[in-house]
């Protein structure tokens, strides 16, 4: 082909010129030829292959067009077609032979590497997927393929043995060290995360130090991305999980219900006996009056047998005010239908303070969804806030500005009074 040009360029006057641009001529017919075998591969092998596939029921061959799985593959074709005219160009023909075969391996690398990425997306629709994730293993894999391939290029760009370039690297291993410890450190963290089951896709999470908190959305050889509840992303080291204390609410959907934490205060002034007029009300409350009378027949056994003076109130045992709230509390708690009845339900004082006596209510809901477990929170204790008072309670609340301006108005009244 060189020499057919070169004829035609000397048959032309161009004797002096005619060999290198008879070569330059032959250089750019033959990389036209090889873009042109590429164009006619997408358009009448990859083209219809890819429509059959859209048309296709099966999910799976779908992620190979996403990854363009076949489009990398068509990158092979102008290698392929440069070096079969390789012996055109006698001269260059072994650096040819070289460049072509080292470009076909990478691009080799490269739909490798989107078969991969297309086997970890597939992976995803998989049930397990959420507790054994293989995305950390998969970019490992990719690591080494790369550092293999890299290998076999440069030994055949240079020439030279594989092993003398492994060995060159060993004497660089601190330094690859250093450039690779967050993805050692990160391989390291995944193995025993995916090994313990510590975090999966779709937990919920919370890590204080880097202020995330929220859903996890992707878990990779060195990051685990997370989704706050303000939308925002927050991306951590995979490493973090081992090193640094975090809180995984997994535990709390797989139980299968919520815990509602909460006190309120009660006025400690408001706290007394029950009389006979309190008990006769609150004895109308129907969950309530079980435990009424069983109550009042054992304390009336009880100071029956030991002699008690009851003309006393603070002798032997009665019933108080406090008591049959919390009482009451108890039995509403696992009467409500949005409580869990398998799980702890407690209602129980803690230390009283300086803002009163703080009786706390300790239930699980059933519902572990966020919406309806704050509803649900909100509707019991709007019911304990209106059922205080039934029962001579009152919640302690530090005095506003109108209470302020009220007691004001009294003094004021008082001294118009007395003038």
């Amino acid at each position: 082909m060189v020499k057919f040009f070169a004829d035609w360029l000397f048959s032309l006057g161009m004797e002096n010129l005619n060999i290198v641009f008879a070569n330059i001529i032959t250089g750019v017919i033959i990389v036209a030829l090889a873009f042109l075998s590429k164009f006619l591969f997408e358009k009448v092998v990859i083209k219809p292959i890819e429509h059959f596939i859209k048309k296709s029921p099966n999910k799976w061959d779908d992620i190979l067009v996403k990854h363009h799985v076949l489009g990398r593959i068509s990158l092979m074709i102008p290698a392929i077609v440069i070096v079969s005219f390789a012996p055109v160009f006698p001269v260059v023909e072994e650096l040819i032979k070289r460049l072509s075969t080292a470009y076909l391996i990478f691009i080799a690398a490269v739909v490798i590497d989107a078969i991969l990425e297309a086997i970890t997306d597939a992976y995803q629709f998989l049930e397990i997927s959420r507790d054994k994730p293989i995305k950390s293993y998969i970019t490992v894999v990719k690591i080494m393929m790369y550092i293999v391939i890299s290998v076999i290029v440069i030994s055949i760009l240079t020439n030279t043995s594989p092993w003398g370039i492994l060995s060159g690297i060993g004497a660089l291993t601190a330094i690859l060290l250093v450039i690779f410890r967050d993805s050692l450190l990160g391989l390291v963290a995944s193995v025993q995360i995916s090994k313990n089951n510590l975090v999966s896709i779709g937990d919920w999470i919370e890590v204080p130090k880097y202020q995330a908190d929220g859903d996890v959305i992707d878990i990779t050889l060195t990051t685990i991305r997370i989704q706050n509840w303000d939308k925002t992303i927050t991306t951590i080291p995979s490493y973090a999980l081992i090193s640094e204390s975090f809180k995984n609410w997994k535990g709390m959907f797989q139980a299968g219900g919520r815990r509602i934490k909460r006190s309120v205060f009660i006025d400690t002034s408001s706290i007394r006996f029950l009389d006979d007029e309190l008990f006769e009300r609150l004895h109308r409350i129907q969950i309530l009056q079980p435990y009424l009378d069983s109550k009042k027949k054992e304390i009336e056994e009880f100071n029956r047998k030991n002699n008690i003076d009851m003309t006393e109130p603070v002798n032997g045992r009665r019933m108080t005010n406090i008591g049959t709230f919390r009482a009451y509390l108890n039995a509403y708690l696992r009467s409500h239908p949005g409580t869990n009845k398998d799980l702890i339900i407690m209602v129980r004082q803690l230390q009283p303070t300086d803002a009163g006596l703080p009786l706390e209510v300790y239930v699980f809901s059933k519902d572990t969804s966020w919406v309806n477990y704050e509803s649900l929170q909100s509707d019991i204790f709007d019911h304990i806030f209106a059922a205080i008072p039934h029962f001579g309670l009152r919640v302690f609340q530090n005095p506003t500005g109108n209470d302020m301006r009220s007691l004001g108005n009294i003094f004021a009244a008082k001294s118009i009074d007395r003038e």
